[in-house]
């Protein structure tokens, strides 16, 4: 009962005060499984012992997972199939460690677009995804519009991908590059 009363308060409300009850509900532990909450899911205490475990040791079976949040198996292979159903969990993968393999320079390059050109984003998002030392493509709002991971063996070999491949995308007004001296977090946890 005191679920549907809750709804109801939900949808009766202005949508500005939505995120409001929202954080109120995240803060009071808020069991509410099966709703949608203006875009987000809510997660309940079993959800977010899964997903702790998984950011902490993202290799462990269902079987492992369940056990250690104290549930069936079965329990948790259904819920990690809900968090997956929702888009919540996107999967797994492997994290490769570059310069183990011999490529020790990493380079992060911040490019303007020339934006006099309609299709100018487009277009260079396609050729960029065509470099394969290209490690990681974001996009940005403000002055700077890209910004390049690039990976490479050695100085020599950074160079001749800067100025036979890089120099090459279309429809760059400026480029900043900003060599990785170190990298101090790369982590993707949160607390849950």
């Amino acid at each position: 009962m005191l679920r549907l009363e809750l709804a109801f308060l939900w949808l009766t409300l202005e949508r500005d005060t939505r995120p409001v009850l929202f954080h109120f509900f995240a803060k009071m532990n808020f069991l509410c499984i099966n709703c949608t909450i203006y875009g987000y899911f809510m997660l309940d205490d079993l959800d977010r012992r899964l997903l702790r475990q998984l950011q902490a040791e993202p290799t462990l079976t269902a079987a492992e997972l369940g056990q250690q949040a104290g549930v069936s198996a079965l329990k948790a292979t259904r819920r990690l199939g809900r968090l997956i159903e929702r888009g919540i969990l996107k999967g797994q993968h492997a994290v490769i460690d570059w310069r183990a393999l011999g490529y020790v320079v990493a380079v992060s390059l911040r490019i303007t677009l020339d934006k006099t050109h309609a299709r100018a984003l487009d277009e260079f998002l396609d050729a960029a995804r065509g470099i394969a030392e290209v490690t990681e493509i974001q996009t940005f709002l403000g002055r700077v519009d890209v910004r390049l991971c690039v990976i490479a063996r050695d100085m020599a070999h950074y160079q001749q991908i800067y100025r036979n491949q890089i120099l090459a995308l279309p429809h760059m007004a400026d480029i900043e590059a900003l060599m990785t001296v170190a990298t101090l977090r790369d982590d993707e946890s949160l607390p849950l």
